[in-house]
């Protein structure tokens, strides 16, 4: 009889520990917004069962990511003996962030809260016995980050630049068309007012038609103003665009209005996601307030 086939490795498993105040938090947001599941101040002893959990309610492709915490205590040594074994079935990645005494201190004060190793002595105090307690998790770790001179933006690159995908780091845009007398978007970062157009609403032959109608498209984009502002305001996008990626920030929403979000508000907003996905962007186009009259 011939052995049974090994387990397929699952999905990236990224362990997330460190000292307090060294960044854990920001890793953590900044690998869900790379698409991992994450599980904030994990047990160790949970491990396998959560590993277990996502592989069958997502799939076992679904990266995960899981934040230790000093305040585990000893389930340090059942997270230890978990990546040894290999008992989760996928790659895992022990990354360990720290930061100066100094660093930390002010950090932590600014925060205005205790060490969870402090008690009743000083803050200090709980640092040096937390270096103690997570010395071991360091010496093994696969990837240390000193976020001494790091700010929010710059971590997050890093974690990033270790554990994204050429998918995961495209910035994602939402172009969305709208009606100003429905209301702006409240979650936009940038609003274009396309009322500056002739309206085809005063065409009777186009009156019934949307912005996605060839003909609308045609006759909005054919209006004088219109190539001039789709060639200075997509290089514009392009340009924040870079600078949003740069900052850490992989999510921008273009709003693009008109009287009643029907006609040149869609046909623009289809063109400008057109323009903008030709370079790379991962874009989605939606019409809020189509068919809304």
């Amino acid at each position: 009889m011939s052995a049974p086939a090994p387990e397929a490795p699952g999905g990236p498993l990224v362990i997330v520990t460190g000292m307090t105040g060294a960044g854990r938090s920001t890793a953590a947001k900044e690998l869900e917004d790379l698409g991992f599941f994450v599980v904030d101040n994990l047990p160790p002893t949970l491990l396998r069962e959560v590993v277990r959990l996502v592989d069958e309610s997502k799939g076992s492709q679904q990266p995960i990511a899981v934040v230790v915490d000093v305040r585990s205590g000893s389930f340090f040594d059942s997270l230890q003996v978990n990546l040894a074994e290999g008992a989760t079935h996928r790659q895992a990645t022990l990354l360990f962030l720290e930061a100066s005494d100094e660093v930390l201190v002010r950090r932590q004060e600014a925060a205005r809260r205790p060490h969870p190793l402090q008690g009743s002595d000083r803050l200090l105090d709980g640092l040096h016995r937390e270096r103690a307690v997570l010395a071991k998790l360091r010496s093994d770790a696969d990837l240390v980050i000193d976020t001494t001179s790091l700010n929010v933006h710059q971590l997050t690159k890093r974690i990033a630049q270790a554990f994204g995908t050429p998918d995961t780091t495209r910035l994602k845009v939402r172009v969305v068309s709208f009606g100003f007398k429905y209301g702006i978007p409240v979650d936009a970062d940038f609003v274009a007012d396309m009322r500056f157009l002739p309206n085809p609403h005063w065409v009777p032959e186009l009156r019934a038609l949307t912005g996605q109608d060839p003909d609308v498209a045609a006759y909005v984009k054919g209006r004088p103003g219109a190539e001039p502002f789709l060639e200075q305001y997509v290089p514009l996008l392009r340009t924040v665009a870079e600078g949003y990626l740069n900052e850490g920030k992989r999510f921008m929403t273009v709003a693009v209005g008109c009287t009643g979000g029907k006609h040149r508000s869609v046909a623009m907003t289809e063109e400008i996601a057109a323009r903008l996905r030709a370079d790379g962007f991962e874009v989605r186009a939606t019409h809020r307030d189509l068919g809304r009259e």
